[in-house]
């Protein structure tokens, strides 16, 4: 678990990472360098989850390379059902990170949602709705291992 205490919000205590697999931590069906190093580092603080509609059709490989577990989506709804898995594992202990117009009830559902605006982009709908922007994975990946960085931002 990871747990941080920000000023004017309270204590977060985070224990599931739910992130989006094309866009946020992969471009073109490979993962972004430096992504595999960061999980490694946070599978011993929190569970992670890997959602994906498999658009590239490499999740399972992926998935057993990172040592993580990944959540295949069914076609349409695609965000209903990342909604319903922040649900599950509970809103008030989970990050989600992504990119795209289908995150964007993950990304208000988690007590921390964080845009990538990575090489792909973001949906603007994706942006508007999250607790935090950023351009690069890896440093929103090591904003959960340097937890003491959020506080500057999110504070109140």
């Amino acid at each position: 678990m990871i747990e941080i205490d920000i000023p004017g919000k309270g204590v977060y205590r985070f224990e599931h990472l739910v992130l989006d697999l094309n866009g946020t931590i992969s471009l073109d069906g490979a993962v972004i360098e430096g992504v595999p190093k960061r999980l490694e580092s946070l599978r011993r603080l929190v569970d992670i989850v890997i959602i994906t509609a498999d658009t590239q059709g490499k999740a399972k490989e992926l998935g057993q390379d990172l040592r993580v577990e990944i959540h295949i989506l069914h076609p349409g709804d695609e965000q209903e059902q990342k909604l319903r898995l922040v649900r599950q594992l509970g809103r008030d202990s989970t990050v989600s990170m992504g990119n795209g117009a289908n995150d964007v009830s993950m990304l208000k559902e988690s007590i921390l949602g964080i845009c990538i605006i990575g090489p792909e982009g973001a949906s603007s709908e994706a942006i508007a709705c999250c607790d935090l922007v950023i351009v690069d994975i890896n440093a929103a990946l090591d904003l959960l291992l340097k937890s003491h960085r959020l506080i500057a931002t999110l504070r109140r």
